[in-house]
């Protein structure tokens, strides 16, 4: 480790030692607490409390692919990026306010379970199938290889296949004690995490200051990024015209301006806070009182989050421009702040980027195993399967799912460092998205909603996300009253693409009226439907103060940087 100082080494060593000890104290209490129970190991029930929830929550969703591909595209494009960020938090409340009753109510621990209660057991295997393989393949392979890559930057590139090793064991040592570790560890998690996050901004902001000759000044460094990049402070690109560059319309390809906030934004956001195992689970083993309250503080931490990983990408985008820095590729802009940071710092930026890397992997754990013996074991295996053998097969589930992906990251067999990892994983989850949200959606709201409207949702969410990605300008052109397709270069080739959030959006759009045409087909009422009341959806005084302070800041920042 050539390129850390002592002090690096000690702060590392510090965090590494706090986490496994609290981690080894929290489990210890539970095996004197004598709760060995499965659903206790899977989800943690009724012993997280809101802030512990929201905390996991953060902690599983920030990893190398935010610090790095969220950073790089704060340099490419600037604040317009935090959208990902700022409209999770609207999601997170829409979720707390009117998923989650849903979800508790009706006693629901996974996603596939959730699709079996509401719909049949074929959409619920395909789904559990499904995330088993995205989950492992896409997921664990994108994080453990941007995290390798991320860290190794920062220690020697030398050390890549060890600390590949390394992450993924730290991952496994918290993932086998359960959620109940993983939840309470990851308060700490984030706690490096935003701690880090903000040494290393504040810092940042003070090299731009010094580089500029006026002093170390954090508040003067961020006036000069103001000042010196003012097309990087505006959250809604206009739409391209004849005269934009093509680095312009690259920009508007990724982020397309007031179109995305009624297309795809949304159906990410909701698909991956409210449909997704990963991140639901943390809340499904609560009450609904301090379920609210996680997702919601949840929703709160992420209006700070593009502070700590988009600020720097502008940073270096600024530092560069003044010929002070050079940054390769965008996802270099992180790591080439971080090069400035002085002795010690520098080590708490790489417990920062652990704390994400290894809370995002056990989290991904926890899920892969709770999805494998509640869905696919215990159900078509060993019915009658006792609560001790549950949790062995879950951590045996583990360490395969551990092994299987060092084995396919080891040589990049999958060719995540070809496509970029935010990329990589966008593209195999952006699939299927419409179709899982429409399933989800239509399930939840509108009683009628039939089990082969749901198969048929799922195909055609696939089949028209491929559609439009990859066939439409071709069949169609390049301007439809659907979309405008863009010049861009891909493979070196001139090609014209429309944006992926606009593709999400119309794809989620038509699978929701061909779902709605089959349902139409069947019963009124489903026998399977939700039985829903006004009662489940109120709101204590607490609940929607917390909503009320989100939406003002969200309006203050949006009103600023419009």
């Amino acid at each position: 480790m050539n390129n850390l100082a002592t002090k690096d080494i000690v702060v590392f060593i510090v965090y590494f030692i706090l986490i496994a000890g609290y981690g080894y104290w929290i489990y210890q209490r539970k095996k004197k607490a004598s709760i060995t129970a499965s659903h206790d190991f899977f989800l943690a029930e009724g012993s997280l409390t809101w802030w512990a929830i929201g905390a996991s929550l953060i902690a599983s969703n920030i990893s190398a692919e935010q610090f790095i591909g969220m950073s790089g595209d704060g340099f490419f494009v600037g604040i317009a990026v935090a959208a990902y960020e700022w409209i999770a938090a609207v999601a997170l409340i829409i979720i707390a306010v009117w998923f989650m009753p849903i979800y508790l109510k009706n006693k629901i621990y996974t996603m596939p379970q959730f699709l079996k209660t509401r719909y049949n057991e074929t959409v619920s295997l395909i789904m559990a199938i499904f995330w088993l393989f995205l989950y492992i393949f896409v997921n664990l392979t994108s994080i453990l290889f941007l995290g390798a890559v991320a860290v190794s930057g920062l220690v020697g590139p030398e050390y890549f296949h060890i600390i590949m090793v390394g992450l993924a064991i730290f991952a496994l040592i918290i993932t086998l004690g359960g959620m109940k570790v993983i939840g309470y560890t990851d308060v700490i998690q984030v706690a490096v995490l935003i701690i880090g996050g903000f040494a290393t901004i504040y810092f940042a902001l003070t090299i731009v200051s010094e580089k500029f000759g006026l002093g170390r000044d954090a508040i003067a460094g961020f006036n000069t990024l103001l000042k010196e990049a003012p097309d990087h402070f505006h959250m809604i690109l206009s739409k391209p015209d004849a005269n934009s560059s093509q680095e312009y319309i690259n920009k508007y390809l990724l982020l397309p301006g007031i179109a995305m906030y009624f297309a795809g934004q949304w159906i990410v956001n909701l698909n991956y806070w409210g449909c997704n195992q990963y991140i639901t689970q943390r809340a499904l083993g609560a009450d609904l009182q301090t379920a609210r309250k996680g997702l919601l503080f949840a929703g709160f931490l992420k209006v700070l989050m593009p502070v700590i990983v988009m600020l720097p990408g502008i940073a270096a985008y600024v530092l560069q421009k003044s010929g002070h820095i050079e940054v390769g590729i965008k996802d270099e802009a992180y790591a080439s702040i971080l090069g400035f940071l002085p002795e010690g710092l520098k080590g708490l930026s790489i417990a920062a980027l652990t704390a994400a890397i290894v809370a995002s992997l056990a989290g991904k754990l926890n899920s892969i195993s709770t999805i494998y013996t509640y869905d696919i074991h215990k159900k078509y295996f060993n019915k009658e399967m006792e609560e001790k053998k549950q949790v062995w097969l879950g951590r045996m589930v583990a360490v395969v799912a551990v092994l299987i992906s060092l084995l396919f990251t080891w040589d990049d067999i999958l060719g995540i460092g070809g496509e970029g990892g935010f990329t990589f994983i966008q593209k195999y989850t952006g699939f299927i998205s419409p179709g899982v949200f429409a399933m989800f959606i239509l399930g939840m709201f509108w009683k009628r909603t039939t089990g082969a409207a749901a198969v048929a949702g799922l195909i055609t969410g696939l089949v028209l996300a491929v559609f439009f990605n990859n066939y439409a300008v071709s069949v169609f052109g390049n301007e439809t009253w659907l979309y405008t397709a863009f010049r861009t270069i891909e493979n070196g080739k001139e090609v014209y693409q429309i944006p992926f959030l606009i593709n999400m959006g119309w794809s989620f759009f038509f699978t929701v009226l061909i779902m709605v045409g089959f349902s139409l087909a069947g019963p009124k009422v489903n026998p399977k439907a939700f039985e829903l009341d006004k009662s489940m959806f109120k709101l204590s005084p607490s609940i929607t103060a917390m909503i009320v302070v989100t939406l003002l800041i969200l309006t203050v920042l949006y009103a600023k940087f419009w």
